[in-house]
């Protein structure tokens, strides 16, 4: 704390007062708030960063949104290690190269219905059939089938050892029949297996969850929570000092400041702050441009201007929540020369786009904004909501896109992030790379079933995708969240799947 800057301590300090009254009453909960209820049994208040992108679908980022809210389940679950453990499947092995059979343990989706085996082979193929693959499916495909009430069995179409953690992606989530509609959408409200049930969405703005009675496992000790969502990271903090709210996702920085060093909870995560520039068109399709941005942008700068401390720079796409990553990482090789200055003032303007819900990324934004003009380049800013965004950067409408990505988020292990973002079929490709030798790269490593020799793949492909400056790492994140002192249980999840769940309660 003492590392803050007193002008932006002050400024911060500034903004809350202001904002303060404006905000009294905004997270007040169907209950009433903190006098209704003895010691666990009020309903928990939720100030969530981001708001649904897909009413709620589970083959998109609104999957995890639901897994943090501890709402929906999948076949297995990920330790602290990344390694698959039971979650709605009890055990499970291998069948040859491609074949692996799953117990099931005896368990109620929300609307009352039993968890069978026909149930999971629905869930699981409605998911690899969805319009938009779940990124976890981006690099394999799976067929499930019901070989009784309590087994099933799953087949990828080649080699596939991580499996059992590729299943424990939320996108993966095992629903009821009466989840599935038209036209691949489905419906998790009622249709889940958590500790808490989704009953009402109310657009982007409010979500109400209900204690799951009929839950396997340890019931929840809170009966509701109350979700809110609060793009404006100062917002969600200022709820937390007003007593407004229990759990604040994602405090800015400059807020974690001037908080209560009691409300505030910091974890290191996965989560790697990236510039992903745009290789199919645009200035960024000639590698030299590329090359002359990557030499321009100065990570520790943001690190020590924008995080204040509170993120490590970054030296390549595997942060320091990976150990093993910098003692086996590979040096790209073939860069290309980065472009004179003069052929980078000759060149178009590029865009630069971010998106709000992240306080810090805005800053980020004009940081880097301020880097690349001194390069040379013409840059312009496009700064708006998450949720208006996504699409347009998928389809490549930004020369630039500033984006922080959890490289755990899929698998448990870094080779579903490779997948995903840096290959031709990648479902979350936002650079719009595609490279023969990368691809080769992820391919090799994603079939290897021994650890070490896995890891020692995934450095060589993190090699390939660096030197191709398709993305310019900036900076490890570290979560900082925000909870109220008499709250308990809330997960500090470095992987970023859970924040609420059965053992989250109030005194």
């Amino acid at each position: 704390m003492s590392s803050i800057r007193p002008r932006r301590r002050a400024a911060a300090a500034a903004a809350c007062a202001l904002l303060l009254p404006v905000l009294s009453g905004c997270f007040s909960g169907p209950t009433g708030g903190a006098a209704d209820g003895g010691s666990g049994d009020r309903r928990l208040r939720v100030a969530m960063a981001f708001p649904p992108a897909q009413a709620m679908s589970p083959y998109g980022d609104d999957a995890v949104l639901l897994s943090r809210l501890a709402v929906v389940e999948s076949l297995t679950a990920l330790d602290e290690n990344g390694t698959a453990e039971p979650a709605l499947a009890t055990s499970w092995k291998r069948n040859g190269d491609s074949g692996w059979t799953f117990e099931l343990r005896d368990a109620d989706f929300q609307d009352g219905e039993p968890v069978t085996a026909e149930a999971v082979a629905r869930s699981l193929t409605a998911a690899a059939e969805a319009p938009t693959a779940p990124r976890v499916l981006s690099d394999t495909d799976i067929e499930a089938t019901a070989r009784d009430e309590n087994t099933v069995e799953i087949t990828t179409d080649g080699f596939d050892p991580l499996l059992p953690q590729r299943l424990a992606s939320p996108s993966l989530a095992i629903l009821s029949e009466a989840a599935y509609g038209k036209k691949g959408k489905a419906d998790p409200a009622g249709h889940a297996t958590g500790p808490y049930t989704l009953r009402e969405l109310d657009g982007t703005a409010t979500a109400t969850l209900e204690r799951h009675d009929g839950y396997w496992g340890k019931k929840a000790q809170a009966p509701g929570v109350d979700v809110r969502f609060v793009a404006d990271g100062t917002a969600r903090a200022n709820a937390l000092r007003a007593g407004e709210t229990d759990v604040a996702e994602a405090v800015p920085v400059a807020q974690a400041a001037v908080l209560d060093e009691k409300l505030v909870r910091e974890v290191p995560t996965a989560r790697t702050n990236s510039l992903y520039l745009n290789t199919a068109k645009g200035v960024f399709a000639d590698a030299g441009m590329r090359a002359a941005a990557r030499t321009a942008v100065d990570g520790q700068a943001l690190v020590d201007g924008v995080y204040e401390g509170r993120a490590d720079a970054a030296r390549g796409l595997l942060g320091p929540a990976l150990p093993w990553a910098a003692e086996r990482r590979v040096e790209p090789e073939g860069r290309a020369a980065p472009a004179k200055r003069a052929e980078v003032r000759r060149a178009d303007e590029i865009v630069l786009a971010t998106y709000t819900n992240r306080a810090e990324l805005a800053e980020v934004a004009g940081t880097l904004q301020q880097q690349l003009e001194r390069a040379g380049f013409t840059v312009r800013q496009v700064v708006r909501d998450y949720a208006q965004m996504e699409a347009d950067a998928l389809d490549g409408a930004y020369d630039a896109f500033i984006l922080p990505r959890n490289t755990l988020l899929d698998t448990g292990d870094p080779v579903s992030y490779l997948g995903s973002d840096f290959t031709c079929d990648g479902s979350f490709n936002i650079s719009q790379l595609c490279d023969k030798a990368v691809d080769r790269a992820v391919a090799e490593a994603a079939g290897i079933a021994g650890t070490e020799r896995r890891q020692q793949a995934e450095m060589r492909a993190e090699a390939e995708i660096l030197g191709r400056d398709a993305v310019v790492p900036l900076l490890h994140e570290r979560f900082v969240q925000g909870v109220a002192e008499d709250v308990e249980g809330v997960s500090l999840d470095p992987m970023e799947r859970t924040l609420i769940t059965a053992e989250t309660r109030v005194g």
